[in-house]
Order: structure tokens, then sequence, then C-alpha cells
């Protein structure tokens, strides 16, 4: 049965906007970006026709939503969410699945877009929490390499979609490239993204890193085990031929 509420949990920078705009092109979901982070940052959050200003409220509003058609929604641990944390209902009753890149990567990409970094912001630690606050309601929830999301989207995503149960839909791995209006107050976080038009990898350069800032190399070395507990969990992408014939058109 398809999953009336699934949520995808991300560090920032690990690739979950584009994760975001492949569902979107799907079709077949509501899609809502970034409410948690969005009523912590902002104060409120748009959900349907809601407008919501806690997490309290924003639970209420994603149940109703779902209640009325499925939603999808993704969100960042660059904030922490303890009334999502406390809601043990709603930490078992939507399908929580879960993104992660390599958090050296992760973290030269987001000291690039804000110099004022702080250690929690980085995300991987809270998005451990999120993680073991789901498995202790007894679910066993999704985890994605966005690795092997750049370098095998087919199988990657197939697999995700086996999983989660909801059908694979090949034709939303590309779309046309552009910031959706929803991205507008965030926008500098979601530039590479609108320059896309599918899951690609993209090599980029970046003056700090955590091999030659030592404020990084300590930030690494935090959130590394929490990345790696998380990886371990990480679901098996089957090799398999692209797509099979039936797939292709």
């Amino acid at each position: 049965m398809t999953p009336p509420l699934l949520a995808l949990w991300s560090a920032p920078r690990s690739r979950s906007t584009a994760f975001l705009r492949m569902m979107t092109e799907r079709g077949d979901y509501t899609v809502v970006h970034e409410p948690f982070s969005h009523v912590v940052d902002f104060g409120v959050t748009t959900v349907g026709d809601r407008e919501v200003r806690t997490e309290a409220d924003l639970t209420a509003a994603l149940r109703a939503l779902s209640a009325q058609e499925p939603v999808f929604f993704k969100d960042t641990t660059d904030f922490h969410y303890p009334g999502l944390l406390a809601d043990r209902q709603f930490l078992a009753e939507a399908t929580h699945t879960f993104i992660i890149r390599h958090p050296s990567e992760a973290i030269a990409s987001h000291f690039a877009l804000n110099a004022q970094l702080q250690r929690d912001e980085i995300g991987f630690a809270r998005l451990a929490e999120i993680h073991d606050a789901v498995v202790a309601t007894g679910a066993e929830p999704v985890v994605v390499d966005s690795d092997d999301l750049v370098a095998r989207p087919v199988e990657t995503v197939r697999q995700y979609c086996a999983l989660v149960g909801i059908p694979f839909r090949p034709e939303a791995l590309s779309w046309a490239p552009g910031i959706r209006s929803e991205w507008e107050k965030t926008r500098p976080w979601h530039e590479n993204t609108g320059r896309t038009n599918g899951f690609t990898r993209t090599e980029s350069t970046y003056q700090a890193t955590t091999e030659n800032h030592p404020l990084l190399a300590d930030y690494l070395r935090y959130h590394l085990p929490f990345y790696e507990k998380l990886r371990a969990r990480r679901m098996t992408v089957p090799a398999v031929d692209p797509l099979p014939s039936s797939d292709r058109g």
C-alpha cells in the first residue's frame, strides 16, 4: 500500500533537494519542502491551505493533509526538532526515510555557503537521533546513500520505491532545470539543484575543506561516527541493468 505520509530526512548538503525534485516530478505525491526547518528558521510554514507556526501544529497539518492525499516532505537537520522527537505517534505513523552523504563533502559544501557554520548545524548527529527515534517505534527505516543515487540513479530509486511501497516511475528521473517557487526563501542553498536535470555528480572545488581547515577537521571527527552508523544501515542497491526494455518506452 502506498504510504500516505512519506518523509526524507537529511543533513544539509546531502542531495536531498534533488531527491525532492524527483518526487515532485512523479506527480503522485503532494510535496512539502522543509516544513520543520522553516518553522524553526522563519517561524511559519504552509502545509496545504494551513499556515502553521509550531511543531505540534505542523505534525497535525501533515496528518490532516495526508488523510486527503499522499504527502511527501523532506527536511534537513541543521535545526533540532524536539517536538518531532517527542511525538511518538507521528514517528510511528509516517514512513520516515533518510539520505546520507560523506560528511567531508557535506561540511565543505555547507561552509562555502555559511562561513559562520557551527558544529551542530552540520546535522549528522541530529539525523542519527531522528533515525534512532524511528527505530525505537519498531520500524526499519530506509537509508539512501546519495553516492549510490548519483552513481546508479535508476537502480537506487527503483530499490527505494520497492522498499517504501510506491511504484517506480523512471520518467521522474529527469526534469527541467530551474528554481521552484517554494525554494525562494532559501534560494542560495538550492542553486546547484536548480541547474540540474537529473541525478548527476558535480565536481566542486572548495577553498576550505576538512583536510586544510582545522575547525572543519574537528567537525568531521565529531560527525563521522554518526554518518558511519547510518551508512552501516544503508539499503543495498542490487546490481541490475540500467532499465529493462519495458521501462525504456
